[in-house]
């Protein structure tokens, strides 16, 4: 049991989470809102910590657990009074830009790549190589848009359209999270909204970030060189490593390094 004396006074705690990874992916790694739940409420609850960071290197993923993610920060921030500063490590873009701007303010390294505030839906179409193969599709369904973008059939105008509005539609909320998350703060002369991405200090420009530092010295230039930091974060466990998991983890770890990919990471 820890002796305190009440003329002694606490240094302050930062909490530090680590949101690393592709958000919303198959593997046992991958950031969601079910597996962050337990650290994220335990990082902003246990001893009263004077700020949150989170370390973000994200290229993005499923806008749904971004969006949930995101939303969790933001209540457990605002019921506990407690301030959430991000620091981007390589990149923080699409779901990854969604997690930052969960943040009061973002700060990133100079080299680090922000934005893609964009939507992106990528499948194949094979039926040319069935037809090559004398291989017949064939397909039953009770809705005229329940076999919508079947890979094995030719694509039709009326299902690009039909996904055109889904992506438009999550679009605008993402478009609404950052305005509303960097309200104020966004240069309102430029279109930041195409799926683009930029280095930080560009980023900084247009009102994206708030600065370029680093969080360790960030801290302690805010809360006093003896400020003390707690970490959390996502832990595989040991068992995970073997048998079925292995191959559904190493799938999913080349998802995530094809997605860090797109960024020249």
């Amino acid at each position: 049991m820890k002796l305190r004396l009440p003329f002694v006074k606490k240094q302050p705690c930062v909490a530090v989470i680590r949101l690393s990874g592709a958000i919303g992916m198959a593997g046992r790694g991958s950031m969601s809102d079910t597996s962050l739940a337990p650290v994220l409420e335990k990082a902003f609850r246990k001893g009263k910590p004077a700020a949150v960071a989170l370390e973000v290197n994200s290229p993005g993923g499923s806008p749904v657990q971004s969006s949930l993610i995101g939303a969790r920060i933001r209540r457990l921030s605002e019921e506990l009074n407690v301030p959430v500063i991000a620091f981007v490590e390589d990149v923080a873009a699409s779901g990854g830009y969604w997690l930052a701007a969960a943040a009061d303010e973002i700060y990133a390294d100079d080299s680090s790549v922000l934005g893609s505030i964009g939507v992106i839906s990528a499948g194949f179409g094979a039926h040319v190589l069935l037809k090559r193969q004398g291989i017949e599709r064939r397909v039953h369904t009770a809705g005229e848009s329940k076999s919508m973008l079947d890979p094995f059939s030719p694509e039709k105008k009326e299902d690009v359209a039909r996904l055109e509005r889904l992506l438009g539609d999550i679009h605008e909320n993402f478009i609404a999270h950052v305005k509303a998350r960097r309200d104020g703060k966004l240069d309102e002369t430029q279109n930041l909204f195409t799926g683009e991405v930029w280095l930080a200090r560009r980023a900084q420009e247009l009102g994206l970030i708030d600065g370029i530092a680093h969080l360790k010295p960030k801290m302690q230039e805010r809360f006093g060189d003896k400020v003390k930091f707690r970490r959390y974060g996502l832990r595989k466990p040991l068992w995970s490593r073997f048998g079925a998991s292995l191959a559904q983890d190493a799938i999913a770890g080349l998802e995530e390094r094809a997605a860090f990919a797109r960024f020249g990471l």
